[in-house]
C-alpha cells in the first residue's frame, strides 16, 4: 500500500435500527460507533472510522507493504 491507500481488512459490525437512524459497533473495536440513515451508510462511517484509527498520526504519503508472520 502506498500515498494513503487503506490496508484491505474485513471489518465485523453488530447492528440495529434506532429511533431515526441505524445503529452499529464495530466489534473488534467497541470504541468504534457509527450511525447511518440506511444500512449502506451505517457500512461506510465504520470504513472510514477504522482508516483514521488506523493512521492517526501517521504522516501524508506514508508507505506500507504486507509481511509474511
Amino acid at each position: 500500500m502506498t500515498g494513503g491507500r487503506a490496508v484491505d481488512a474485513q471489518l465485523k459490525m453488530v447492528f440495529w435500527q434506532g429511533d431515526r437512524h441505524w445503529l452499529g459497533k464495530r466489534v473488534d473495536h467497541p470504541e468504534i460507533m457509527c450511525q447511518g440513515e440506511t444500512i449502506e451508510d451505517l457500512e461506510a462511517n465504520p470504513r472510514d472510522a477504522y482508516r483514521e484509527l488506523l493512521l492517526e498520526e501517521v504522516p501524508p504519503g506514508y508507505q506500507g507493504r504486507d509481511i509474511a508472520l
